[in-house]
């Protein structure tokens, strides 16, 4: 799942860490592809302190909130969808129908989640805002974080811009799909092919907007249960 949705399972917590920790993991690889980092196998690192322990915890709901999402009959079975509209515009392209299907189901659901009032865009950065950094710079270099100051020179751009406020226009979602591809290929979407992409998305949003908000349901309903 991408950013909003990981936040949609925390958007009462007040706690700013935990908070931040469900979507650091995404945080982290966006600073730097290569980075991975495994807090939850040191977990003595970080339980001596309660905002440590917050982001640790919220690392933790992260990898959880992914593994049941990938895990469901609702991802296979959207994914399969999406990439069945995506394989004929992308003939001429590098990228792979499955890797776009994959973030592109993601991407929409954030985008219905803003669309529909579910998640406040602001209220999210408002919660990253109030992270004290020094606990953050902490908490990563007890990762094995190795250039902090890389990091933050994301977030500071991520939180400053406002850049998830785009995903309110659908279009935009055809150019974030874009910019994460061209991590991986150098040339990955001509122009024709992201407007191509465009009317794709809005074909694979009409058919799942009445019915997205059952795997929120879901995994929700799954970890009151753990």
């Amino acid at each position: 799942m991408n950013f909003l949705s990981h936040f949609y399972f925390e958007r009462k917590n007040q706690d700013e860490n935990m908070v931040i920790g469900t979507v650091l993991p995404d945080l982290v690889k966006n600073a730097h592809k290569d980075w991975n980092f495994y807090p939850q196998k040191k977990e003595e690192l970080f339980t001596d302190d309660n905002q440590l322990n917050s982001l640790l915890k919220g690392w933790k709901r992260h990898l959880e909130v992914d593994l049941l999402f990938h895990s469901s009959d609702f991802f296979n079975a959207e994914t399969a969808k999406l990439k069945k509209l995506l394989i004929p515009i992308l003939q001429d392209s590098p990228v792979r129908p499955s890797f776009l299907a994959h973030i592109g189901v993601e991407l929409v659901l954030d985008h219905l989640l803003v669309e529909d009032n579910i998640i406040n865009i602001n209220s999210f950065y408002d919660h990253l805002n109030k992270v004290d950094d020094e606990f953050l710079n902490t908490f990563l270099k007890k990762c094995g974080c190795d250039d902090t100051d890389k990091f933050f020179g994301f977030l500071n751009s991520f939180r400053s811009s406002r850049y998830l406020l785009s995903y309110q226009k659908l279009e935009n979602i055809s150019y974030a799909l874009q910019r994460i591809c061209m991590r991986l290929w150098p040339h990955p979407l001509n122009e024709t092919t992201v407007g191509l992409l465009n009317e794709q998305l809005v074909i694979y949003k009409t058919s799942i907007e009445k019915d997205y908000i059952s795997i929120f349901n879901e995994i929700e309903s799954k970890l009151l249960k753990k």
